[in-house]
């Protein structure tokens, strides 16, 4: 019997109806959406408070294997309880909200006075489960119902590709209505409920000012015998299992194989879901604890109670809010009916799905469908709350009925200020720093309480993300502090000296573009640019930064560069400007002309007869026309020199006028940029291959650099040697991840100011050698404590192991974008090489990969060293040289590739990752580039698999240990390999692991063994 279970879990019908309800999966619906159904039953909404505390408690842990399993293990072990009780009692698991769920026993009306008996049983025998089930410590878990009865409907709405499902009526109102009155372990019958059932059967208390009650009890008759009661109710539910099928709890778990109804019922499970189902290799792959963003949308309506009239209003939204999300790689996870409201839960950042931008794409899709819903005529109001942070994200519930949930803080934020600010998008405090959109795009909201949220931090509304001209506001966001030095840019800086020099004493535009990953200071860099720009006289600098909306808007970049340069950006009032401008352009443009700059400076000048007839194009040639003769003849008073921070956002229009400006006229233009993401247009490519531009790409500081920079961002005379190792290791030279890795430590309290120890000349020995401080250059002492007269150094909180802790979420984000844009088989290579460390070699990877040949490896490996996931080394040698000096800023000469034929250079490509192939084949040792990824993918694992592939780390080690080339490879013990020939190839893993227990070693120790594996390895 449990073979024939074993096989019929395995069925991907099986395992895609357990995400589903019976109400879905034997369902028989109108192909048309939206359809309606009508029906009567019983719902019941149980809400579980506690599991958003302890969600937050494991993703604010210090260390790494937080325990998303752990999580996972405790909700699955309560919910799981309440899922079986239901189906037993003959319910049908509608949806599961997070940690609430709501159930449903669909019945004639004629039964429901009796049923209703069975659900209030049903109710009382989970309260009882929880009261005798043993709490997990430190965990107050709370259950509290309500239940309804009546007339119910249900909507089933959607697009070509994917399908959802509403229960809507006075009963689904009053369910919540009733759970909202529940406190803990109380069972609430709403109005209807009470007056349907059997009430010699209930012993009941009154609710002051209410028609709802409470149940103390049932008083069943003395002859009542409820086995068989139990029965005649149960011949009323369709699918209640029966018969030969008796021990089954859903007769879902019996679907045969049936194409057409399998296809039927992927439209309503996620596609993450789907592909978990078909590639087995991601068994769970997906129960984690992520950052994401959540977007909560409501909808009220204006007649609230008629289905058909909701429906299309809801099919409407939904399918305008699927195509939102789908262009940024967001998902729809719930959509069910909250608080005279219907709701959709849409998550940005599921697994496989994390894309960069995240948040600022959150907000443009909210944004979007707060504009669409806003013009629908049967929608009265929409709200949307956006928040970003760590969540838990999983598949919740029991093995035959579960879904795919999330669960934590943030999503309660989200949800409390989609209600709590009504007619708004608002969005939290991450979300708002996150988005790295200028301030005048948001609005701080007063604050209000908000139920079930202690302390949600500011909240502030989202204007809009359409790019406006506002005047002053468009300068470079970083700022200079006098007393904080440039720490590691001198040659960036030097190329900017020189530049400047060769302009001012040529007639020659000049162009320095500065690129760089995110993270890497380009805006300090400028800054400081901009600084020693307006210290010499007779040349004006003008700078501004852009965002990523700046893209979209044409012209923006030459529109806030002429404001800047015409002085309309310390004007106060529209009528201001207009003087201003009328003065600036008398000379260069008829007075019926003027009304052109209305629209690009926001001022009204009287619209003439000519200009009306204008087309769009000629309007804007004679705008172009008229910035180069205002520039023409500011250049001839004085030279300029243009700074744009965030260049890659320049827009298309722009970048052409840009190109004709350098060519037309002596200007010097400085830019910093993030590589393209996509092919740059064609005036963006001629400047760049500019014979007058000069392009440098930016490295990344050396160490003493970092060390420098962590001893002034800290003010300290020293730092510890470990605090030094992890810092300068885990940021990999980059400032942002410095800050970053920083902020963590200081968040958990393991960083301690004090007094530096007094300076004596004491004997190294083995236990002072790890006690030692590093401390910075010499020339910084002028920017810590020392110059204060103060020595106050920094040490460590005792106890704390700094390789183990857990990435910040910010870091890990960036390591995750990465992850989700690789292929399945990819990913899968970069989570392996991730258990055996940071370092490691080909011979152990492909040890553990499962089911991988040398060739498939070797061409992943080539494209991930490629991509600079990996580096690889010939010996350890070569890779102590590499650690101890990181890539510095070159410079780039794209002017050389327009010499380069299309062809000639798609082929290199191909040469190219065939030429790393062979370089991958012939080096032995390989590392991670960023030990943040390595982190971020090692805790990806569940805690079971780890222990499997730690074992085969070991196993291999046991195999391949042996002395050195100098030893002659002889074996550390006489028959070492004789004896690991016998002990452990003859054995399967199981028989490994009861060896290994059996031995007494704690198989959870995996970041001992880990290390252990590099070093070995290197030896």
């Amino acid at each position: 019997m449990s073979a024939r279970r074993q096989e019929l879990q395995d069925r991907a019908i099986v395992k895609i109806a357990a995400h589903l309800p019976d109400l879905i999966v034997y369902g028989d619906f109108s192909p048309e959406r939206p359809s309606v159904k009508c029906f009567d039953g019983v719902l019941m909404f149980v809400d579980i408070s506690g599991f958003t505390a302890m969600t937050e408690k494991f993703s604010t842990a210090m260390y790494m294997d937080r325990g998303a399993e752990q999580l996972v293990e405790i909700l699955n072990y309560y919910i799981s309880a309440i899922v079986e009780k239901v189906l037993i009692f003959g319910g049908d698991i509608l949806k599961f909200a997070g940690d609430a769920l709501l159930a449903l026993w669909k019945v004639e009306r004629k039964q429901l006075k009796n049923i209703i008996t069975v659900v209030i049983k049903c109710s009382l025998e989970i309260h009882g489960l929880f009261e005798a089930k043993e709490v997990e410590e430190g965990l107050d878990i709370r259950v509290k119902i309500g239940l309804a009865a009546g007339h119910i409907t249900m909507l089933v709405f959607g697009d070509e590709t994917r399908n959802y499902f509403l229960v809507i009526g006075q009963a689904v109102d009053d369910v919540r209505l009733a759970q909202n009155m529940a406190q803990m372990n109380d069972v609430i019958l709403s109005p209807n409920c009470w007056q349907l059932c059997d009430r010699s059967m209930i012993e009941i208390e009154r609710i002051p000012d209410q028609r709802a009650v409470k149940v103390s009890f049932l008083k069943p008759p003395p002859t009542f015998n409820f086995d068989e009661f139990f029965a005649k109710c149960m011949a009323f539910m369709d699918y209640y299992p029966s018969g030969d099928h008796k021990n089954f709890l859903r007769l879902a778990c019996m679907l045969e194989s049936d194409p057409e109804l399998e296809l039927s019922l992927q439209k309503y499970v996620m596609e993450i879901i789907l592909k978990q189902i078909d590639d087995k290799q991601l068994r769970g792959y997906l129960s984690e604890l992520r950052p994401v963003t959540i977007v909560f949308v409501n909808l009220m309506f204006k007649e609230q109670d008629k289905a058909e009239v909701i429906g299309s209003a809801i099919q409407a939204a939904c399918v305008h809010i699927t195509s939102v999300l789908k262009v940024f790689r967001g998902q729809i996870n719930k959509v069910f009916m909250f608080d005279k409201g219907c709701s959709f839960l849409c998550v940005f950042g599921f697994p496989g799905e994390k894309a960069p931008d995240e948040i600022t794409h959150a907000l443009e899709s909210a944004v979007d469908i707060f504009d669409f819903c806003s013009q629908v005529h049967k929608i009265r109001t929409v709200s949307i709350g956006v928040a970003s942070g760590i969540v838990f994200c999983g598949i919740v519930g029991h093995t035959v009925r579960h879904e795919y949930t999330v669960i934590g803080q943030k999503v309660n934020i989200a949800a409390r200020m989609m209600m709590y600010y009504p007619g708004i998008v608002t969005c939290d405090s991450v979300t708002y720093d996150g988005s790295n959109l200028p301030a005048y795009f948001f609005k701080e909201l007063p604050k209000k309480v908000m139920k079930g949220v202690a302390d949600p931090g500011p909240v502030y509304q989202c204007l809009g993300l359409n790019e406006k001209v506002m005047f002053g506001m468009a300068y470079l966001i970083c700022n200079r502090y006098e007393g904080y030095p440039l720490l590691g840019r001198v040659r960036e800086i030097d190329y900017f000296m020189s530049t400047m020099k060769d302009f001012l004493m040529t007639n020659c535009s000049r162009v320095l573009m500065y690129e760089g990953l995110p993270g890497y200071g380009k805006s300090q860099v400028l800054m400081e640019i901009e600084y020693l720009a307006s210290q010499h006289e007779n040349h004006r600098a003008v700078a501004i930064a852009l965002t990523k909306i700046s893209f979209h808007q044409n012209f923006y970049t030459i529109q806030i560069l002429m404001a800047n340069v015409l002085g309309l950006d310390t004007c106060k009032h529209y009528k201001e400007r207009q003087t201003n401008l009328q003065n600036r352009v008398k000379t260069l443009l008829d007075d019926k002309y003027h009304c052109l700059l209305n629209d690009i400076f926001h001022v009204q000048f009287p619209v003439s007869r000519e200009m009306s007839r204008m087309s769009k194009i000629r309007k804007q040639k004679q705008l172009e026309a008229l910035f180069m003769k205002i520039l023409e003849q500011t250049v001839r008073e004085e030279r300029i020199i243009f700074i744009i921070d965030e260049a890659q956002f320049v827009d298309v229009a722009s970048w052409a006028f840009i190109e004709k400006l350098i060519r037309s006229m002596p200007i010097f233009i400085v830019m910093s940029l993030c590589p393209f993401p996509e092919t740059p247009c064609a005036a963006a490519n001629a400047i760049m291959k500019n014979r007058n531009t000069t392009y440098i790409t930016l490295g990344t500081m050396q160490p003493q650099e970092i060390r420098d920079k962590v001893c002034v961002d800290l003010s300290v005379s020293s730092i510890p040697r470990e605090l030094d190792s992890y810092l300068v290791e885990g940021s990999c030279g980059i400032p942002y991840y410095c800050e970053e890795l920083l902020k963590n430590l200081d968040h958990h309290r393991i960083l301690i100011f004090q007094q530096a120890e007094a300076e004596e000349k004491t004997n190294v020995t083995w236990n002072n050698l790890f006690k030692y401080s590093v401390k910075p250059t010499e020339d910084m002492y002028l920017y810590t404590s020392i110059a204060a007269g103060q020595k106050e150094a920094c040490y460590l909180t005792s106890g704390v192991r700094l390789k183990n802790l857990s990435p910040p979420a910010s870091l890990k984000e960036i390591s995750l974008v990465q992850l989700d844009s690789m292929s399945l088989s990819h990913q899968m290579l970069v989570r392996c090489a991730a258990i055996i460390g940071l370092t490691f070699t080909t011979e152990l990877l492909f040890e553990i990969l499962p089911c991988w040949n040398m060739k498939m490896m070797i061409k992943a490996l080539a494209t991930l060293v490629e991509s600079n996931v990996f580096d690889c080394f010939r010996s350890s040698k070569d890779l102590q040289l590499a650690l101890k000096q990181n890539v510095t800023t070159f410079e780039v000469h794209y002017r050389s590739l327009s010499l380069k034929s299309k062809e000639g250079l798609a082929y290199s490509e191909e040469e190219q990752l065939r030429e790393m192939e062979g370089e991958v084949i012939e080096c032995r040792i390989l590392r991670f580039c960023r030990p943040i990824m390595q982190k971020t993918a090692y805790e990806l694992w569940l805690k079971d698999q780890k222990k499997v592939l730690h074992l085969k780390c070991a196993r291999f080690l046991e195999e391949s240990a042996h002395r050195c080339n100098h030893c002659r490879n002889r074996d550390f013990i006489p028959y070492h390999h004789f004896i690991a020939d016998i002990r452990l190839n003859t054995l399967d893993m199981d028989t490994v692991k009861k060896m290994v227990k059996s031995h007494g070693f704690k198989t959870s120790q995996k970041q001992g063994k880990k290390s252990c594996i590099s070093l070995t390895m290197l030896s």
